[in-house]
C-alpha cells in the first residue's frame, strides 16, 4: 500500500490544541493534550507541521504570476532564484553560486551550482526529478517576456534586456544575461519571485494547470491544494542547502496553509494553537494584544512572541499635478504651497499612536522608506506637524477666510477610512475642508491608473531592495503605473538617469537622497508612515526571521517541545 500524508489534531477539553502530526497510515500516534500556556503542538519524534492562515486566498503556484504576496509566499517555498535577499536585504547567491559583470557592466554571466535538482514529478526519467540546468533559466525568463505568457512580471526585462541575445546558456552551468544599458539595480530583480526557475517539460505538459502543478527547486515541494480550504507542501528530501553544522534544509516537514477569510477568526484560531503564526492582528484585537507603544501588554508577554520589523512600504496620499488634465485645471492641488500645507497640516506621529497601536514609523523625511541604505532622516527633510505654517502657507497661495480653498475629495478604501477621517478633521482646523469619499479597491486602481483620481490614498511595496524602485514612481516618462501623480520633472529625469548608470553605491546613495528631497520639496505625494510588519508566533517556533520584503522565510525555522 502507498504510504499517504495524513493530518491529524487533537484537542482538550477547553478548546487548546495539544498535538499537530504528520505521519504515513502505519504510523503509530502520539497525542499529549495540553493547555495554551504550556503545549507545544509537536514533539521530538513527531514530524514538524507548520500551519498559518491566508486570509486573501492564494490564486497561483505559478511564479509567472506572482503579483501579490499571497502568491508570493507560497511561490518562495517551491521554487529558487538566481541570487535573493539575505534579512538585512543583501543579493546573495541562491542557484547562481557567483556571477561576473562585464566592464561595461551590460553583461552579466552566472554560474550555477550542479548539485540542484527539480522536484520528483511524473514528467521526468522515473519519476525523479532531473538536474537544473542554464537551459531552464534562459528558458523560465524567455516564458516571463513571451507575450503568450501574458505574466504579470514581464515589465522586470521589458526595455532593459536585449529582446535576441538578452537570455543565453552557454553551457549547462552557465548562463548569461545581457542588458540594453547598465542598470544597477537589475539583481535586485533578479531577486523577485517572478525570476524563479522552472522546468519546460512539466510546462509543455499541463500549460496553464501549471499553475495547480507546480514543480519547481525549493525547499518544499507540492503535496495537494484543495482551492478555499489548503494547500499542503511536504518537505523537499533533495534540496540542496545545509545550514553552518551540515544538516540539510528544511527543518519542517510540511507546511499547511488554511484560507479563511475572517482576520478575527485567524486570531482565534492562533488564540487555541491551530496556527503557529499570523501576520499582524485584526483591528478588533489590537487593543487587547498590543499597548498604545506597540508592545506586548503584560498578559499576552509569556504566551506570544512578538516580532516588530521595519517593512519596505510607504503609506501616502496622492494627487494629481499633470497641468493638462482637465481635472487638474481647476483643483486647488495645482499648487505646490497647498499641496506642502497639507503635508504639514496633521500630525503623523499622533495618527500612529491611536490609530495603528505605533506600528508605522512617521513619514517625516522623504517618500523612500526606513529599511533602505540611502534613508537618513538627517539628509532628507520631510514635514512635521507645523499647522501655523500650513495656515500660512494657505495664505500665501492666495486663500483665506473670505476666499477658502474649495473642498477636496479624498479617495480611500474602507480599511483606511479612520485614518483618512482623521487627516480630514486635522485638516479642517487650518482652514481645509476634505471630503472622504470610501469606494471599492478595484474602482480606486483603475481610477488613479488613468489619472482620474485627484486626491486619493495609495501605497508602494518594495518590488526589490533598491530606493530606485520608489524614485521610478515620479520618473516623468513613467506611465500611470508607476506614476500615478504624473509628476514631471526635467530636472528629476536627468538625476534619476544618471543615477541608474553609477555602480560606487555611496555615490549612487547620495544621487538617490537628492532625487527624494526634490520629490518631497514638490509635494506631488504626502507620505504618511513608513510600514512595520507585526508578526506573532507561539513560543514552540524557532529560527523566525522578519525581513524588509515580508516574504515568509521558512527553510531555517523549527517547532521544538516545551520545557
Amino acid at each position: 500500500m502507498s504510504e499517504k500524508i495524513i493530518f491529524l489534531r487533537s484537542y482538550s477539553s477547553n478548546g487548546h490544541i495539544s498535538v499537530l502530526n504528520i505521519c504515513s497510515l502505519s504510523a503509530a500516534l502520539l497525542l499529549v493534550a495540553c493547555s495554551f500556556n504550556s503545549c507545544t503542538n509537536t514533539t521530538s519524534s513527531a514530524k514538524q507541521v507548520f500551519y498559518y492562515n491566508e486570509q486573501s486566498g492564494i490564486a497561483t503556484l505559478d511564479p509567472a504570476f506572482a503579483k501579490n504576496q499571497s502568491i508570493m509566499w507560497a511561490v518562495h517555498q517551491v521554487y529558487n532564484t538566481l541570487v535573493e535577499t539575505d534579512a538585512s536585504l543583501n543579493i546573495v547567491p541562491s542557484l547562481a553560486k557567483n556571477w561576473d559583470v562585464s566592464p561595461d557592466r551590460l553583461m552579466y554571466t552566472f554560474h550555477l551550482r550542479t548539485d540542484v535538482f527539480f522536484h520528483d514529478n511524473e514528467i521526468f526519467t522515473g519519476g525523479k526529478g532531473r538536474k537544473m540546468r542554464a537551459q531552464d533559466v534562459e528558458y523560465s525568463f524567455r516564458r516571463i517576456t513571451d507575450r503568450s505568457t501574458a505574466s504579470s512580471g514581464a515589465w522586470i526585462f521589458n526595455n532593459r534586456v536585449d529582446s535576441v541575445h538578452g537570455f543565453r546558456a552557454l553551457d549547462d552551468s552557465t548562463f548569461q544575461l545581457r542588458l540594453i544599458r547598465p542598470f544597477t539595480p537589475v539583481l535586485g530583480l533578479l531577486s523577485m519571485q517572478y525570476c524563479s526557475i522552472v522546468p519546460r517539460e512539466v510546462i509543455d505538459k499541463y500549460g496553464k494547470d501549471f499553475r495547480n502543478h507546480p514543480c519547481g527547486t525549493g525547499p518544499f515541494q507540492f503535496k495537494s491544494w484543495e482551492e478555499g480550504q489548503s494547500l499542503i507542501l511536504i518537505k523537499n528530501e533533495k534540496y540542496f542547502e545545509r545550514d553552518s553544522s551540515g544538516q540539510r534544509l528544511p527543518y519542517l516537514d510540511a507546511i499547511k496553509t488554511t484560507f479563511y477569510d475572517s482576520k478575527a477568526t485567524e486570531f482565534l484560531l492562533f488564540q487555541q494553537g491551530k496556527l503557529d503564526f499570523i501576520n499582524d492582528i485584526d483591528a478588533s484585537f489590537k487593543d487587547e494584544v498590543l499597548t498604545k507603544k506597540g508592545a506586548l501588554r503584560q498578559e499576552w508577554k509569556d504566551k506570544i512572541v512578538l516580532f516588530k520589523h521595519p517593512y519596505l512600504n510607504t503609506e501616502y496620499l496622492g494627487m494629481l499635478i499633470d497641468s493638462t488634465n482637465e481635472l487638474v485645471k481647476n483643483s486647488p492641488l495645482r499648487f505646490k504651497k497647498i499641496r506642502q500645507a497639507i503635508n504639514y497640516g496633521f500630525d503623523r506621529r499622533k495618527m500612529i499612536l491611536y490609530l495603528r497601536n505605533s506600528i508605522g514609523i512617521p513619514a517625516e523625511s522623504g517618500f523612500v522608506p526606513a529599511g533602505l541604505p540611502s534613508f537618513d532622516s538627517t539628509i532628507v527633510k520631510g514635514y512635521t506637524y507645523n499647522p501655523s505654517k500650513a495656515r500660512r502657507l494657505l495664505k500665501e497661495a492666495g486663500f483665506s477666510d473670505d476666499h477658502p480653498v474649495p473642498s477636496i475629495k479624498l479617495l480611500t478604501i474602507a480599511v483606511y477610512g479612520d485614518l483618512a477621517s482623521f487627516i480630514a478633521k486635522e485638516l479642517e482646523d487650518i482652514g481645509l475642508k476634505v471630503q472622504v469619499e470610501i469606494i471599492q479597491k478595484s474602482l480606486l486602481l483603475e481610477y488613479t491608473a488613468k489619472s482620474q483620481a485627484l486626491f486619493f490614498r495609495g501605497s508602494w511595496i518594495a518590488d526589490y531592495p533598491d530606493a530606485e524602485n520608489y524614485l521610478s514612481v515620479f520618473y516623468g516618462k513613467n506611465p500611470a503605473p508607476p506614476n500615478y501623480t504624473r509628476y514631471k520633472n526635467p530636472v528629476f529625469d536627468a538625476l534619476y538617469e544618471e543615477a541608474l548608470l553609477v555602480t560606487d553605491d555611496s555615490i549612487r546613495l547620495k544621487l538617490y537622497q537628492q532625487l527624494d528631497q526634490m520629490v518631497i520639496n514638490d509635494a506631488p505625494v504626502i507620505p504618511l508612515w513608513y510600514d512595520e510588519v507585526i508578526r506573532i508566533v507561539h513560543p514552540w517556533i524557532r529560527g523566525f526571521q522578519p525581513n524588509g520584503l515580508n516574504l515568509l522565510e521558512l527553510r531555517r525555522l523549527s517547532k521544538v517541545s516545551a520545557l
